[in-house]
């Protein structure tokens, strides 16, 4: 990433995995795959560079020199540059050859929910005090009475709600939201915390579990339930290890679960550093 545009990297193959699919877990990557002798290229490329400044985080973008990375080309078949395509999930979900005009480029992201991010407060702005998530529940009860029609705020009370524990109101909320905000980051985040909650509703408690752990270091069911455990009360980096043991462990445990399970804690986990060290980590082990 450039200090002009942090929002704005350099593809390579051998970080391919972790930088563009697994990133695109958290955010939508689009690819841009270019050529230094290109016409077009030279036309697109501060377009969407501009737009991914302009986004904020709403998405990443990730060059790919050809020439540079004839490797990364062939893998997916570039016969023509500019190519850009739209990585969500890990999946390709849409691209297109040839550059096309500023107003086109957004219809597109609008297309596949891209939206622009809220600017962040500067570095210095004093914190905000946390809120009571109660008290937050009850304020957001209000507003949604309100404005009945106002999906944004339906969304904030049930993730308010997750906080408090009231997960079959919150899964509600959740279920009756609107495709375009279903796949929205936050909206994402809260069915990760209900997986979890969903994941502990019978489980044993933490001192059994870590009593468990502890006479047993390979029991990776009593590992998944102890992270899930630590994740939904706070404590990240405590679950982010747990689900790092079991990867180191067995990768294969139950079809993949403890990549899928640290997955879910990236979406959960609201500390990007803390996030972006696992997530390296996780790689380093896999790749």
């Amino acid at each position: 990433m450039t200090e002009q545009n942090p929002h704005v990297f350099d593809a390579s193959l051998p970080t391919f995995e972790q930088d563009v699919l697994l990133r695109s877990k958290e955010v939508p990557v689009l690819v841009d795959f270019w050529a230094t002798w290109c016409g077009p290229c030279k036309s697109l490329g501060p377009v969407l560079e501009k737009l991914a400044a302009e986004f904020n985080g709403g998405f990443v973008l990730a060059k790919v020199d050809v020439d540079k990375e004839q490797q990364l080309a062939g893998y997916f078949q570039i016969k023509s540059v500019p190519t850009v395509m739209l990585v969500k999930d890990g999946q390709i979900v849409d691209g297109f050859p040839g550059a096309l005009p500023e107003g086109q480029l957004r219809q597109f992201l609008g297309h596949h929910g891209v939206q622009p991010r809220a600017a962040e407060e500067p570095a210095d702005a004093a914190e905000p005090a946390p809120l009571d998530p109660h008290e937050e529940v009850v304020r957001l009860r209000a507003a949604t009475q309100a404005e009945p029609d106002n999906e944004e705020l339906k969304l904030d009370l049930a993730l308010a709600l997750l906080r408090t524990g009231a997960v079959a109101e919150a899964e509600s909320l959740l279920d009756k939201l609107p495709a375009n905000l279903a796949q929205d980051d936050r909206a994402l985040r809260g069915r990760a915390r209900l997986g979890f909650a969903a994941l502990l509703k019978d489980a044993p408690p933490a001192e059994v579990l870590r009593q468990a752990v502890a006479a047993n270091p390979g029991d990776l069911r009593a590992r998944h339930l102890l992270g899930a455990l630590d994740i939904v009360e706070g404590r990240s980096q405590d679950g982010l290890e747990q689900f790092l043991e079991m990867l180191r462990i067995d990768r294969n445990f139950e079809d993949g679960l403890p990549r899928k399970a640290l997955i879910d804690a990236f979406r959960v986990v609201e500390d990007e550093d803390l996030v972006g060290a696992y997530r390296r980590k996780m790689a380093s082990l896999l790749f």
